[in-house]
């Protein structure tokens, strides 16, 4: 198995947080969603750190990082995180690069803080009121969260990964162990029931006016055969964002870093290269 994982360690707010850093040039921050930690990008970095300086975060109740129950883990509340991560670590421009409830963090926090972002990118992301989406519902329920607890195994753990890959070949041993890594601890698996029982869309609701009016450059790549998020979420974030670009893969479901790691990279990098 590659043993890609987050080696270093900050602490923010009193809580570890795990990221991996690597290249050099401008900052590229990749925040990953719910399900995933950093690994996520693993297949991404090698081409993204050619030229710049790549940080993979594990948000905080999420891969190596802490895992406080005494803590929100709301998209605003990591947007808060995050800045905060950011600071100490004394970088004050960055790209902001992020999937699925990451994309969600970085609206939030292009609105919040949009004088430390030189642009902001969004893999399936997460808007307005389209999510959550099953099976991070039935989660919030107290008595589905108890059945998760004691019945979530790697079989079921795996048709809910192949059912975000558009390549079910993709979802390998190695894949697996990745996902699963977090889900074999019962602190882990306690760690995703309260981030799926944190999760508001009012959070992005609050903000969706403001999105209108952002100036950051954003670029949405869409999965076409994302079978979690609707289509609709990105083309009406593409309608309302005004300095916005969409691009649509139809060899890509909701993980499209496994399926199409090399595509979205060449995608980003001309991206960021046109900004430049």
């Amino acid at each position: 198995m590659d043993t890609f994982k987050a080696d270093k360690t900050i602490t923010v707010k009193g809580h570890k947080i795990a990221y991996h850093r690597i290249g050099a040039g401008q900052v590229i921050l990749l925040v990953h969603g719910i399900t995933t930690y950093s690994f996520i990008w693993r297949n991404l970095i090698d081409s993204l750190s050619k030229y710049h300086d790549v940080i993979t975060i594990d948000l905080i109740g999420c891969g190596g990082s802490d895992k406080p129950l005494d803590v929100s883990y709301s998209l605003n509340q990591h947007s808060k995180i995050l800045y905060e991560f950011m600071t100490t670590l004394g970088i004050k421009k960055f790209h902001f690069i992020s999937h699925d409830v990451g994309g969600g963090i970085g609206q939030i926090f292009a609105v919040n803080y949009p004088g430390r972002l030189i642009s902001l990118v969004m893999i399936n992301p997460v808007a307005y009121d389209f999510w959550p989406v099953q099976p991070i519902i039935a989660m919030r329920t107290p008595i589905i969260r108890q059945l998760a607890m004691a019945t979530l195994d790697m079989g079921v753990f795996k048709l809910i990964v192949s059912r975000g890959l558009y390549n079910k070949k993709k979802a390998s041993s190695e894949l697996m162990d990745y996902f699963w890594k977090p889900m074999g601890t019962k602190k882990g698996r306690k760690a995703f029931l309260h981030f799926a029982k944190c999760l508001n869309n009012k959070n992005l609701l609050d903000i969706a006016d403001d999105l209108k009016t952002l100036t950051t450059p954003v670029l949405i790549i869409r999965g076409d055969a994302d079978k979690f998020l609707s289509s609709s979420i990105c083309e009406k974030l593409h309608d309302e964002i005004p300095n916005s670009t969409l691009i649509k893969i139809s060899t890509g479901g909701h993980f499209i870093q496994e399926d199409e790691p090399e595509l979205i990279g060449d995608h980003i990098n001309a991206f960021l290269e046109n900004l430049r």
